[in-house]
Parts: C-alpha cells; structure tokens; sequence
C-alpha cells in the first residue's frame, strides 16, 4: 500500500498542565493540512509507546462541547502520555471524522431533528466515517516509534494503521463520560460503528466533566501501585485558604470548598478504598466521611486516635456505609473500647511513633492485611504532616479557596521532627491545574529533597 510522503518543518517545547512536550509541524503529499505531532520524551526505537490518532475536533476540543466526547479523549490522552513520560498524541486535521467542520455543524442540526450521527453525515452525502490513517502511520514512522499501545474505542482506526503498518501490541481503552448531549451520539458509536464503550447507565442524564478523566488515570495508578507495591495507595487531599488556612482557631468548623470543588472531592471519595483523618478532625467536625455518589462506593472511615477519645455519639457511628476502623496505642482504656465496638466500630492497636500518635509504617501495613489498597488522607494538620514527614503519600490534592481565614494551617512545623525523621516537605511534580466553579484544585506528585 503506498504511503504518503511527509516532511517535518519545525518543532518547539510545549510546556503545559499535565507535562512538558515537544510539538512537531509536519507538511505532507496527499492534502495542504498541517498535521501535527505532540511527543513526550524519548520515543525513537522503542517498543509498545503509548500513542493517540486524535482528530481534530475544534467544537469538543477548543470550546469542550458536550456533544462529544473528543474534548475528553485529548485531554485524557495528554495526561496518560505525561504520566508515563513518554508517548505522541498524533493531531490530525480530520474535522468532523472527516468531512469537515461546515458539514460537521449541519449535520449537528440534523442530529437535533432526531437523526443520529451517521445517518445526518449520509444525508449530507458523505460516509460515516471518512477519515484515512496514512499519513498517522507515516509520521510514526518519521519519529522512529516500532510498535505501539494505542489510545482508541475504535477497532476500526486500529485496522486501518495496521493495514498501513503500524505494529499494535495493545488497544488502551478511553472511557468517556455520558451526559444528556452526547449520550445518543455515543450509544451510536457503539451499535452502528463498532466502537468498544460501556457505556452503562447515565444516572438522570448527570452533566459529564471532562476533567473527571483525572480521576480515570488516578484509579489506574492505584490499581497498578497496589499490584506492583502491595502496599496501598496513598492520597493526600484538602481544602485550604488563600493564607493556607483548613480551620479556623476556634475549633468549629468552617466550610471552605464551594459545591462544584465538593462534588470533586466525593468523587475522589469513592475512588477509594478507605478514607482516614485524624481524631482532631473528628471532635471539630463531627465528618460522615461518605461519598453523595453511589451508595455502594462510600469508603471505610479510619480514624488515628491514639488516647480513644472517639465520641459515642460521633455521626460515623450512625451513616450508610462501612463501620469506622479506630486506630489506637496499645492499652487503651478497655471500657472505652467496648463501648465503641458496642456501636459498630473496629478497634485496633498499633505501636506509637517516636513523636507519639499512631506509627504510620505499621498503619500501612495493617491496612495491606485488610486488604484496603488505597487511602485518601483528608486531615487534620498533624495528621497531613506526618505522612508527609514520612513521604506516605503517592499523590498530593488541594482545593484552593478564594478566601482568606487567619486560622490553622494546613502543615505543622516540622521544626520539632524527632531525630531519625525525615523532615523535609515535597514539591510537586506533573502538576495539574483544574477550575471548579471559583477553586482552584491543584494535584501532583510529591517528590522529596531525599529522595531524589
């Protein structure tokens, strides 16, 4: 099968949210489109590199329309590719699976009168899909890549790279969010364009967001750091104030995250197997600790209460979900112990750390006995400190409020760290930047100064 030829004019670094890339312009024989490549890292010569034929969509990739779901693939592609620190998302000019963006728009009317996305391109004398993966396979070849994962739900892109070449050792699936706009289009994908989706139920026609698809790419990594590791997951999440404030000085609680940054964070909730706080957090806020989502996915409450002090009348004793699991020092007072078991919870104890409370190491280990592979660490300040004075934590989440508080800080000093403790915070690495209604929700990976 003859290919066309491509030549590539000019490359540039393309810092952005998700990583650092490297763009790459190519021109070719077959059309006067300027088909582009995004490469990160290394890719020349190696094997199975993990690649995304996206075509251009400017509606779901510019203005994140809700028609589709092309908004949400690139974006989904973007991080998994910097997550990974090597793989090329392929930008190719193929509007509307082809048949260009005037025709695009029109056959979005036609959809609106009832007719689904393939009937509407046929009625406007085009095919379902026009688009060719020639000049895809070409430019992989430019960038030396030998084989291939590829990013799609569409068996057909993948016959027709492998008709042009391109050696696939892996379909890497994208699963997108169904709404109330794209849910016709995407169950049509499926029944009359052979795409591979579950798409399942779409709860009320529930408005989809496209930046959910970090929470997609944060549960593969728990699921792979729990298989490699055995050891579970650990985020590290809160709600700060502009002057980095969690609560104020009084103790009483004081909400800081505004309703779409909520919505986020019981999604983060329920992509977890347990969700923990320290016993502080308890006796301010008196938490349910569930997730509004789905009764089934509320995590299991874990509570660091070293002296017992847990309040029989504490809302985790009486909410839907899993009973709390109480982690204390050995001894504690035994008629405390049964009353609290008395009420449902699970008492266990563990070995004090050298600076008091609950040891963290054994922590975690216990909870890899009880099978709970990922954790969510939600507070208070002593608590979020020491897992990060032990680096306990594989991701870092904080909604940043447009507020101002004067109250008590996220972190503790980490000026009185016991003598064989590490004592040094993290900074971020392949940070995330996202805008949920007036918070900014900024995510990344910790790396230590000790580690490094």
């Amino acid at each position: 099968m003859d290919s066309p030829a491509v030549q590539r004019l000019t490359g540039a670094r393309i810092p952005t949210v998700d990583g650092e890339f490297t763009l790459y312009l190519y021109e070719n024989s077959e059309d006067d489109k300027d088909h582009l490549a995004l490469v990160c890292g290394d890719v020349e010569g190696h094997d199975d590199v993990l690649v995304r034929a996206h075509s251009e969509c400017f509606t779901g990739d510019v203005l994140g329309s809700l028609r589709c779901d092309c908004g949400e693939q690139l974006d989904t592609s973007m991080r998994r590719v910097a997550e990974e620190g090597q793989g090329v998302i392929l930008y190719l000019r193929q509007e509307g699976r082809g048949i260009g963006l005037q025709s695009k728009l029109r056959a979005y009317n036609l959809q609106d009168e009832g007719y689904d996305t393939v009937e509407a391109n046929r009625m406007l004398g085009h095919e379902a899909d026009e688009r060719d993966y020639a000049i895809a396979a070409t430019i992989l070849n430019d960038l030396g890549v030998s084989s291939v994962r590829l990013l799609t739900n569409n068996p057909g892109k993948i016959e027709d790279l492998t008709e042009h070449g391109v050696d696939i050792t892996e379909r890497a699936p994208l699963k997108p969010h169904v709404n109330q706009h794209n849910e016709d289009y995407l169950r049509t994908k499926v029944d009359r364009m052979r795409h591979i989706l579950d798409l399942g139920p779409t709860n009320g026609h529930s408005q989809g967001n496209a930046h959910d698809s970090s929470l997609q790419s944060l549960e593969q990594r728990m699921e792979r750091h729990f298989g490699d590791t055995g050891t579970p997951f650990v985020t590290l999440t809160y709600a700060q104030s502009l002057d980095g404030s969690i609560a104020a000085d009084s103790g009483t609680p004081l909400p800081i995250s505004g309703e779409a940054a909520l919505d986020f964070t019981h999604r983060l909730r329920a992509l977890h197997d347990g969700i923990l706080v320290g016993i502080g957090t308890i006796l301010s806020d008196d938490p349910r600790l569930n997730a509004r989502r789905g009764e089934d996915d509320h995590p299991v409450p874990i509570v660091l209460d070293s002296s017992l002090r847990f309040p029989l009348d504490a809302q985790l004793l009486d909410r839907e979900g899993p009973d709390p699991l109480i982690f204390t020092a050995p001894d504690p007072d035994p008629d405390r112990r049964e009353a609290l078991a008395a009420q449902g919870a699970t008492i266990h104890e563990l070995p004090c750390a050298p600076s008091g409370g609950v040891c963290l190491d054994s922590l975690l280990e216990e909870l890899e006995e009880r099978h709970v592979t990922s954790v969510m660490v939600e507070g208070g300040s002593q608590v979020l400190t020491a897992f990060l004075r032990r680096q306990h934590a594989q991701r870092v989440i904080v909604t940043v409020a447009p507020m101002f508080v004067g109250g008590t800080s996220a972190l503790s000093s980490l000026a009185g760290a016991d003598a064989g403790e590490k004592g040094d915070f993290p900074r971020l690495a392949h940070v995330q930047q996202r805008w949920y209604g007036e918070d900014l929700v900024v995510e990344g990976d910790p790396v230590w100064p000790t580690s490094n």
